[in-house]
């Protein structure tokens, strides 16, 4: 092959990569799925499973955040943009300026659950504690009934729809005029694993992650709306009771309404068998699919 004609393929699939949704599926490129970190060992299950019963269809699922996952929507690179957040009416507005229009999809739903090391004797805080112990106004666990050690904060980084849920809801208690930050003390971490990693070894450290990426050597702290409880640990039934009150959709956004395999690859998310897969990674399935 001649370096004129390489150049020609090479171009020929950049081209195909950054085309409309359905220019790409005639040509057969990968459906592109990007965004939450949250979401991405769900999104990576949902594609292989599917992708076992349609070969013909390829998914290339990848992280980054769901900040990036609807940049690359907003941009046209991206035909699913993952999120752990709802879009923000900035990002709606930068989008249809450059002829965009997002549709929204919730395809399940999370429990953000507070961690500690198995050794803390915290057993639950309220929604205004935690606020107050991730803006830095409670800095020893003395202060919240544990013992007499300095608290270590660990966020997730500010791209993570995770980390703007968590400040938006709970540093800010859903008020929209409250500006309340995370401390400057608080440790970003690039990932859930990250989150983890530091728990296990450290007997002074609170954090916060999706219920799915919270493991058995983790301390869940049950959460209260307020001091008069009841104070609720993350679980399936309390998210659809409406019992835990740090709980949230999980969204996917498209270029307009979906069409051909991308409709179908929802449809079938939403199905009771890719719901079932929601169960099994620790996330929480819609009551009823589609709502």
């Amino acid at each position: 092959m001649s370096k004129f004609l390489a150049l020609c393929v090479v171009l020929i699939l950049l081209t195909a990569c950054r085309a409309p949704v359905q220019e790409r599926e005639a040509v057969g490129a990968a459906i592109q799925n990007v965004g939450s970190d949250t979401m991405l060992n769900l999104a990576v299950k949902w594609a292989e499973k599917y992708q076992e019963q349609r070969p013909d269809v390829r998914i290339a699922v990848t992280g980054g955040g769901s900040g990036t996952g609807i940049a690359g929507l907003i941009d046209g690179t991206v035909d699913i943009a993952n999120a752990s957040r709802r879009m923000k009416p900035e990002e709606m507005q930068r989008a249809e300026a450059n002829g965009i229009t997002p549709v929204e999809h919730i395809v399940a739903r999370d429990a953000i659950a507070v961690v500690v090391h198995p050794a803390n004797p915290v057993d639950g805080l309220t929604l205004q504690q935690l606020s107050d112990i991730f803006s830095g106004r409670i800095t020893n666990w003395a202060e919240v009934g544990g013992e007499d050690r300095p608290i270590v904060l660990l966020s997730r980084e500010s791209n993570s729809g995770t980390h703007v849920y968590f400040l938006e809801e709970v540093l800010r208690l859903g008020d929209p005029n409250n500006r309340t930050l995370f401390s400057p003390d608080t440790l970003l971490m690039p990932s859930s694993e990250g989150i983890s990693a530091e728990i296990r070894q450290n007997p002074n450290a609170i954090g916060y992650d999706g219920l799915g990426y919270v493991t058995p050597d983790q301390k869940k702290i049950a959460v209260a709306a307020s001091p008069a409880g009841p104070y609720v640990l993350p679980a399936i039934e309390t998210v659809n009771s409406g019992a835990y009150p740090i709980a949230r959709d999980l969204y996917m956004y498209t270029v307009g309404e979906p069409q051909g395999d991308i409709a179908d690859y929802l449809a079938w998310i939403l199905s009771s068998e890719g719901q079932a897969i929601v169960e099994q990674l620790g996330f929480v399935p819609l009551t009823t699919g589609g709502d």
